[in-house]
């Protein structure tokens, strides 16, 4: 057997038990769940399926409630704007969604603007973005299309409402430890 072949074989045994079909667990490498924590390289792959799902569910969502050409970080915008119905800087807006690259958020929010979602203002010397009517009769309508498509689907998951709080504590947890990871890799 070679040494490829092998580690393989090592990482499927080591990354859990294989199914009927004799297919080990679905994982991002092999090589990454060839070690202590395997199973650590299953999360790694459905947090990858996950939040590229979500994304295309997102992007499509709002295309049925009537947005356009708008993208996953778009609309993860327009809602974070939304949110509460307050001015939000763009300090703020990157702190909720977890993006260090300022300029991406900015320059989401300046498509939303030209698309007459979101307007924008000053206090002092800060910037600070609200939604417009448009955006927020957008976001109503998004959230019929997401309560009509969506929360079924979930429904016949099984998962109560208790569930999903336990997964989402869980995700913000995992959160926290892979942005400690990315603090102590940037400092090698």
């Amino acid at each position: 057997m070679s040494d490829q072949a092998d580690r393989n074989k090592k990482a499927q045994s080591a990354a859990g038990p294989q199914d009927a079909a004799g297919v080990g667990p679905v994982v991002s490498a092999s090589h990454l769940a060839d070690g202590e924590k395997p199973a650590l390289s299953e999360v790694e792959m459905a947090l990858s399926m996950c939040g590229n799902g979500f994304h295309r569910w997102i992007t499509r969502c709002t295309t049925a409630a009537g947005g356009h050409d708008l993208g996953a970080l778009d609309v993860l915008v327009l809602h974070s704007v939304n949110h509460r119905g307050r001015p939000k800087k763009l300090a703020d807006l990157c702190l909720i969604l977890n993006i260090e690259d300022t300029h991406t958020v900015n320059y989401a929010l300046k498509k939303l603007q030209g698309q007459g979602l979101i307007e924008s203002s000053r206090q002092g010397k800060e910037k600070q973005v609200s939604i417009t009517e448009a955006g927020e009769a957008l976001c109503l309508r998004y959230k019929e299309v997401r309560e009509a498509l969506l929360f079924k689907a979930v429904d016949d998951v099984g998962l109560s409402e208790e569930d999903l709080s336990r997964v989402a504590a869980l995700l913000r947890s995992l959160s926290g430890q892979y942005d400690q990871a990315a603090r102590a890799a940037a400092s090698l």
